[in-house]
């Protein structure tokens, strides 16, 4: 029984919670892409005046078991917050709380988009999606963020260490993800394509949001430059929803946003490259 409760840690249940967070995600993004937002009869609970849908891949069944994984995904982010204020520091209480705090309102939104949306003005429609994905990506930050301090006093390696690490993830996750962008004309972006794109992008959001709180008091520039590539990807997310008509120059815009993050994540990783061989052997630097 020890053995089982020294495993079920805080910190690990909170970076589950923020890994299935992520998950929801992306799972949004492919009911959204694929119209079955729309399905259901815009009944809820029921779903076209069934408790349980056919247990076949159709607009109804991915329309239900998004519901099922948000209601799972939601009580573990109350269960995250409540252990927090049991367990955890006044910052993970602070962001945890937020994270809860935002969650009825992600429910409105998402609300507004599948059930009432016929009797709100614009509820189905590209702009309320966007706000969807705003809320639902702060509630991602919010619980990283809470991962991050539950995690602060069980590092073995040093901030730097870690930074490299984190941005050695955000830049090939990124690399990654122009494969499935919308701003990259590679491939067709199919609602899979879209799945992959946002589920990639969440590792990146997440890797950099890792190293600016860990180079915030090991290299405050490279924190900067971090959390600026964070800023850039999370403009180049929106655009992939449809924030504004996506033009040809909207394109352009969002391909140029995508290798501006990539170019700034490089960066950062050149600069603690540099960083790392112009400190002494031998020489130590100090830990968070």
């Amino acid at each position: 029984m020890t053995d089982r409760l020294d495993w079920l840690s805080f910190r690990r249940f909170a970076a589950f919670t923020t890994a299935l967070t992520l998950s929801l995600i992306t799972l949004g993004v492919y009911t959204a892409a694929t119209g079955s937002g729309l399905a259901c009869q815009a009944q809820w609970p029921l779903c076209s005046d069934q408790l349980i849908p056919a247990l076949t891949i159709n607009p109804d069944f991915i329309e239900w078991f998004h519901r099922v994984v948000a209601m799972i995904t939601g009580f573990f982010i109350l269960g995250t917050a409540g252990w927090a204020w049991k367990r955890g520091d006044r910052r993970s209480r602070l962001a945890s709380t937020l994270a809860v705090v935002l969650l009825p309102l992600q429910i409105t939104v998402g609300a507004i988009t599948v059930t009432i949306g016929g009797l709100v003005p614009g509820g189905y429609s590209p702009p309320t999606h966007a706000a969807h994905l705003v809320v639902a990506l702060t509630i991602f930050t919010l619980l990283t963020l809470t991962t991050l301090f539950a995690f602060r006093q069980h590092h073995r390696r040093p901030p730097r260490a870690r930074s490299r690490l984190a941005v050695g993830v955000a830049l090939g996750a990124l690399l990654v993800s122009g494969l499935f962008s919308r701003g990259v004309p590679l491939l067709n972006y199919s609602p899979g394509a879209q799945a992959w794109y946002y589920a990639v992008s969440l590792v990146a959001i997440g890797a950099l949001l890792a190293a600016t709180f860990w180079l915030s008091t090991a290299d405050r520039v490279g924190a900067w430059l971090a959390g600026g590539a964070l800023v850039v990807l999370f403009g180049a997310m929106l655009l992939g929803r449809d924030l504004v008509l996506y033009t040809a120059a909207v394109q352009r815009l969002n391909f140029a946003l995508y290798f501006l993050a990539v170019g700034i994540v490089a960066a950062v990783g050149w600069r603690l490259r540099s960083n790392v061989e112009s400190v002494p052997t031998g020489q130590s630097t100090s830990s968070n």
